[in-house]
C-alpha cells in the first residue's frame, strides 16, 4: 500500500512561544524534554515556523533562548546530518532523550538503491569538483549536483534526478515541495508586542485563560483562517499570560491580536503549561484545515 505524504497547509503557520517556558526547570534534562514536546507538536500540526520571544524584561533570557533554538533546530535536522551540522555543545547534552520526528524529510532509508527519481532529500555540501558539488544525502554515496559550486558544510534541499551508484540531483527551494517539510526556528530580539508589529501577520490568535471560549467565535475565526496567508498563534507562560506579557510593553493584548481565545475552558488546574497549551490549541485549530 502506497504511503500518503502529508501536504503542506494552504497558509504559513507560525507559533510564538515565550522563552520563560523552561525557566522554572532547574535541570537541563527536563528542559530538553519539555522543548522536545514543542518540537513534536510543531510537526504533528504542520507548523512552518516556531518563534521564541523574550517575555521577562528584567531577566537575561539569552541562555534559555539559545537552548530552545538549539534543541528545536537539532530535532528538525535529519538524523544523518546532525553530526555534520552540530558541534558538541552543552545545550545538546541530553539530545539522546528527544523523540524522533518521523517526518517526510527524515527518511529512514539509507541505501542508494532505495532512492527514487523525483525524491527530495535534505543534504549537506561536502566538497566540490570539476563536475559540481558533492552532497551528503544520507546514503552510501554523496549525490552530485552538476555544474554548481556550493559552499561546503551548507545545508541544502535537493531533488534526485538520476539514479545509479553515484546519484545526481539538483538544488531546490523547500517552498517548491508540496509535502510538509519541517519547521524553521527563529529567535526574536524584540518582545511580543514589537514582534507582532514587525512581522505583520494576516491573522493573530492569542491564547489566554481570560479569552473568549473558542466556540463563541468559531464561525468568525473560521472565515478569517481560510482567508489568511500568514497566521501567528501566540502562547503565554505558566507564570504570566499574554495579557501580562503585553503589559510589560504598556500594550493591550486585544489591540495586538485579532482573536484572544480560551482553548481550555473550565480548566481544573491553576495553570496550563505552554507545552500543554500548544497541543490543546493546535489540535482545535487543526480542524480548520479540513
Amino acid at each position: 500500500m502506497e504511503k500518503t505524504l502529508p501536504p503542506k497547509l494552504s497558509q504559513e503557520l507560525t507559533v510564538a512561544i515565550p522563552a520563560s517556558f523552561v525557566s522554572d526547570i532547574p535541570h537541563l534534562r527536563e528542559k530538553t524534554f519539555r522543548i522536545g514536546l514543542i518540537g513534536r507538536a510543531a510537526v504533528i500540526f504542520r507548523i512552518d515556523e516556531v518563534i521564541v520571544y523574550p517575555d521577562m524584561p528584567n531577566v537575561d533570557q539569552k541562555p534559555d533562548m539559545k537552548l530552545i533554538q538549539t534543541v528545536l533546530s537539532y530535532m528538525e535536522t535529519p538524523q544523518y546530518l546532525r553530526r555534520r551540522l552540530f558541534k558538541i555543545v552543552p545545550e545538546l547534552q541530553y539530545a539522546g532523550t528527544l523523540p524522533p520526528l518521523r517526518t517526510p524529510h527524515h527518511p529512514t532509508a539509507n541505501k542508494t538503491e532505495d532512492l527514487s527519481i523525483g525524491e527530495y532529500r535534505e543534504g549537506v555540501v561536502l566538497s566540490h569538483t570539476k563536475q559540481g558539488s558533492l552532497v551528503d544525502i544520507g546514503v552510501e554515496q554523496p549525490a552530485l549536483v552538476q555544474g554548481t559550486t556550493l559552499n561546503a558544510n551548507t545545508r541544502v534541499t535537493v531533488k534526485i534526478t538520476e539514479l545509479g551508484r553515484h546519484p545526481k540531483a539538483v538544488v531546490v527551494h523547500f517552498k517548491e515541495i508540496k509535502t510538509y517539510w519541517g519547521y524553521r526556528v527563529w529567535v526574536s530580539n524584540v518582545p511580543f508586542g514589537q514582534l507582532i508589529k514587525k512581522r505583520k501577520p494576516d491573522l493573530v490568535i492569542a491564547t489566554s485563560r481570560r479569552g473568549k471560549p473558542i466556540t463563541t467565535v468559531w464561525d468568525e475565526l473560521r472565515g478569517r483562517w481560510k482567508n489568511s496567508q500568514k497566521t501567528l498563534v501566540a502562547l503565554g507562560a505558566p507564570t504570566q499570560g499574554l495579557y501580562e506579557i503585553a503589559g510589560h510593553e504598556h500594550l493591550k493584548l486585544d489591540d495586538l491580536a485579532d482573536f484572544v481565545v480560551n482553548t481550555i475552558p473550565n480548566q481544573a488546574t491553576e495553570t496550563v503549561r505552554t507545552e500543554e497549551a500548544v497541543y490543546a490549541t493546535l489540535s482545535i485549530l487543526n480542524i480548520l484545515n479540513k
